[in-house]
């Protein structure tokens, strides 16, 4: 199972990635993960669209691959 970022580059567990859009994140309060914000370690799951992550405040957040472009 191939899990790919927004530019079609090859995913892998531990990779670091870049969010490419403001994202607002669900049931935290108002946090906004703002474009540009690096995310290391991720954490590939059993879906190839979606990444599991912790962010600057938000602990086991679930991310789109869409939004995501590796760096």
């Amino acid at each position: 199972m191939d899990v790919r970022d927004s530019n079609g580059t090859l995913l892998a567990d531990g990779d670091n990635v870049i969010l490419v859009k403001d994202l607002k994140v669900k049931g935290s309060g108002g946090v906004t993960l703002k474009r540009g914000t690096l995310i290391k370690g991720i954490r590939l799951t059993d879906d190839p669209a979606e990444i599991e992550c912790r962010a600057e405040k938000v602990r086991d957040l679930v991310l789109r691959t869409e939004f995501v472009k590796k760096a």
